[in-house]
């Protein structure tokens, strides 16, 4: 028997869900920091990545008038290509170290793996029940989307570059955090909304007990997932478990 009502849509997480979280931190980090002298040394002057840098440089400025410490300073223009562009490198770097998440390191990272997914240096990791799952559910006419923290950007690329090669055609949607955080149960009711359904006839599935919780009180049904490298659960919850995305079918 189920664990579930009968679902009309599914939400999934990715991280701990779809995709395991080493995947973020062991491969898509190390890439953009491996790649990131090259990338700007080949695209310098490309219109969209100098108006990454200006924020790159601003968000500088603030944080040395803020007096962060060991902040690396970015020379003025004016100064030699060459020497600006190793600023903005140790900088970016220098971010990464501290992980911080502001908006131009945020954009130029997914510029950097937008040519890794694009040249095959990169490939999106899905756990191996995910195709099956995503393939079952588009059999009956389920329509599944995704709710994540990364940008939608950044999820296309993901599914769409995946070990299993381009998933996009089996996802109906995408969310990001500009629906609202994902520990906030009005960003639920604003997914319901959004694909035209009531929340109790959405099972949303994610690794994190703030999310869960925040999806009940919306209404959705929930899912737990449990993978490999996930952080552990609280010991007592009332949430039902799943190792497997078959499980929730």
């Amino acid at each position: 028997m189920s664990k579930f009502d009968r679902y009309a849509a599914v939400v999934l997480d990715i991280e701990g869900t779809t995709t395991a979280i080493s995947f973020v931190y062991d491969q898509l980090f190390p890439y953009a920091r491996r790649a990131m002298n090259r990338f700007l040394t080949n695209s310098w002057r490309d219109p969209g990545v100098q108006g990454d840098l200006h924020l790159v440089e601003e968000q500088a400025a603030t944080d040395l008038t803020e007096g962060v410490e060991g902040v690396p300073v970015i020379p003025p223009r004016g100064e030699a290509e060459e020497v600006r562009r190793e600023a903005f490198v140790a900088n970016l770097l220098w971010q990464m170290d501290n992980d911080r998440k502001t908006t131009g390191l945020k954009a130029l990272q997914g510029r950097i793996w937008v040519a890794g997914y694009r040249d095959g240096a990169l490939r999106g990791h899905l756990f191996d029940d995910v195709e099956p799952a995503l393939a079952e559910w588009n059999g009956r006419g389920v329509p599944v989307y995704i709710y994540s923290s990364g940008s939608v950007a950044a999820q296309k690329l993901l599914f769409g570059h995946t070990e299993a090669g381009d998933l996009t055609s089996m996802l109906a949607g995408y969310f990001d955090t500009t629906v609202g955080n994902k520990r906030a149960s009005q960003s639920y009711v604003a997914i319901a909304g959004a694909i035209d359904r009531r929340p109790r006839d959405l099972l949303f599935v994610t690794d994190r007990i703030e999310e869960a919780r925040a999806a009940r009180q919306a209404g959705l049904q929930v899912a737990l997932s449990v993978r490999p490298g996930n952080a552990p659960l609280p010991r007592e919850h009332s949430f039902p478990v799943v190792r497997s995305l078959e499980e929730t079918l």
